[in-house]
């Protein structure tokens, strides 16, 4: 945290809120959060590289504690999926995509708990002023991976129905299939496949993202002078035990509606 006198909250919160961008990027449409796609694929990496490296070691017999944490793991996402996928084998790709889901995104919200001066203050000494270490706190991460949860659904509602079948449900249900019913089915459903993305998507930038202010006002009480470092790092120590909570439970939730909408989309109607 800056020890200057004219230390200001507000641009210490701005400062920490600005992503590392293309030199002349601004906020459009297109913009590129380099800090966030960065951190992504190297949580990601970092997933794959553990999950391999405990397989890579698995035994038959007594397994070791990361193994056998590996396993609980791998059977805890394996019976939330089975409850849930009644269309196929689960194994040839929901329930691996389910585990992607629920480690990656896991790591991501797990950033939230590095104090974020000590990475920034890390970052700047090779030139890199402005970097968010928490991806799912951007809200192009988190409709990133919403968005590519809809497309895996239409793509298994096709692959279920048909082409064919899929636009006939599009125009035909749920009100019928007369013809004047047409626009109000096609309108309904495309209500729902977006209000899906959308709270897909919102539910875990809105629950990081506030966990991400909340510290930064923890951390603003060591400006305040030595009573205000030890209350803002008691207090920081008790809602990083907290948060341990609000990650898992988001990456669960993310991971099981993930899984529902990849179900309710090969059901006929």
């Amino acid at each position: 945290m800056s020890a200057a006198k004219d230390f200001n909250a507000t641009d210490y919160i701005q400062h920490h809120l600005t992503f590392f961008r293309p030199s002349g990027g601004g906020d459009g449409f297109w913009t590129l959060n380099i800090d966030t796609v960065v951190t992504s694929i190297l949580l990601g990496c970092l997933g794959l590289g553990l999950i391999w490296w405990v397989v890579r070691g698995a035994t038959s017999g007594v397994p070791n504690r990361r193994q056998a944490f590996v396993e609980l793991l791998i059977g805890f996402v394996d019976d939330q999926v089975k409850g849930l996928f009644q269309h196929g084998d689960r194994n040839k790709f929901i329930a691996p995509t389910a585990l992607t889901v629920f480690v990656w995104v896991t790591l991501m919200n797990a950033m939230d708990w590095l104090p974020v001066d000590v990475v920034t203050g890390a970052l700047q000494l090779v030139g890199l002023h402005e970097w968010r270490p928490v991806p799912t706190a951007d809200v192009n991460a988190t409709f990133a991976l919403s968005i590519s949860v809809l497309l895996l659904s239409i793509y298994f509602a096709i692959a279920s129905k048909g082409l064919g079948g899929w636009v006939k449900e599009l125009f035909c249900a749920p009100f019928g299939t007369h013809v004047l019913l047409w626009p109000a089915n096609f309108l309904f459903n495309m209500v729902e496949y977006v209000s899906k993305t959308l709270s897909h998507s919102l539910r875990l930038f809105g629950n990081i993202y506030a966990g991400e202010i909340l510290f930064f006002l923890l951390w603003l009480w060591a400006a305040t002078g030595l009573v205000g470092t030890f209350f803002g790092f008691l207090l920081g120590v008790g809602w990083a035990i907290f948060h341990i909570l609000i990650v898992l439970l988001q990456a669960y939730i993310f991971m099981m509606l993930t899984v529902v909408y990849i179900a309710m989309a090969q059901e006929h109607h």
